[in-house]
């Protein structure tokens, strides 16, 4: 399995000028050859951005993108990792639990993250895979 990360299907949904075709590539590519998944936090952070009533999930799984919930030592690692990065100096207006979330879920039930945010899910969630979408220079 797969996870994507929120902005990810931000760039898919809303057209983003600069990231969406990378990353509707890179998702397609990922589709062709695994499961590709999301968690709670991602369906919750993209669901309220959506400017419809629409469900996520149906159009997420119109497209071969299912719901994978997080499991408990998941939720406790992310909770761990949240914790470290207060410890370091992190605020809360820099980075969100979902943030914390999204690692955790990627690094202990999935294969890999596809993501724009390597340098963060690297410090905190090591050994995780990241899958970052090939943005034309420009």
């Amino acid at each position: 399995m797969i996870a994507v990360d929120t902005p990810i299907l931000f760039d898919i949904l809303i057209g983003d000028a600069r990231h969406a075709e990378a990353s509707e590539t890179c998702v397609g590519e990922a589709l062709a050859r695994d499961e590709v998944v999301v968690c709670a936090a991602v369906v919750a952070e993209v669901q309220a951005m959506l400017d419809t009533s629409e469900d996520l999930m149906d159009i997420l799984s119109s497209v071969g993108i299912r719901f994978e919930p997080m499991t408990e030592s998941a939720a406790m690692r992310a909770g761990h990792m949240n914790k470290r990065y207060r410890s370091r100096g992190g605020k809360r207006s820099e980075r969100v639990s979902a943030d914390f979330l999204v690692g955790a879920h990627a690094l202990m039930q999935c294969n890999g993250l596809i993501t724009r945010d390597p340098g963060f899910y690297r410090d905190y969630f090591k050994g995780l895979k990241l899958i970052v979408p090939a943005v034309p220079a420009g």
